[in-house]
């Protein structure tokens, strides 16, 4: 029963043993505890302090994504504008050369068309008048083949001067 009723004595070791021990824990084993606790506390405090300022960069990271890719979209609208104007100018610039052209060729057509046709009725004139002369000669040789129809022509012929 001594250890349900300690007696003075025990107590009394109890208490030295749990001094001595406290001493040699406070001088061997808390010291380093502690220190290890504080440095743990503050590598524990870094590591948040780190995560913060990683949360606040990557914060200005993401709006200065927004505003890089705002300034990309901006400037991909203006170089796609640039290029619709540009095939605007092109294409109009094309229909208007080629419009010239056929211009151009319309009226390089025309002038072709108006000399052939000249070209055309000066050798048909030409034909016609050769076969006026064909067909006014064999029809003179006919007519002036005797001696009487020559002079009935030339009597007529000279009423007609006479006349005019």
């Amino acid at each position: 029963m001594e250890l349900v009723k300690p007696e003075f004595g025990l107590i009394f070791w109890m208490c030295i043993s749990f001094g001595v021990i406290f001493f040699i824990l406070k001088k061997f084993a808390w010291l380093p505890i502690l220190n290890m606790l504080n440095e743990r506390e503050t590598s524990i405090q870094n590591a948040l302090d780190s995560a913060e300022k990683a949360k606040e960069e990557m914060k200005a990271m993401q709006s200065s994504n927004e505003r890089i890719l705002a300034d990309a979209r901006a400037e991909r609208d203006l170089l796609l504008k640039d290029a619709r104007d540009i095939r605007e100018k092109m294409i109009s610039e094309a229909k208007n050369i080629a419009a010239k052209e056929g211009e151009r060729m319309l009226k390089s057509a025309r002038e072709n068309i108006q000399n052939e046709k000249m070209a055309a009725i000066s050798e048909l004139k030409n034909q016609v008048a050769v076969l006026s002369i064909e067909i006014a000669e064999k029809i003179l040789k006919s007519e002036l083949s005797s001696d009487e129809k020559q002079k009935s022509l030339v009597k007529n012929l000279l009423q007609d001067v006479n006349l005019n």
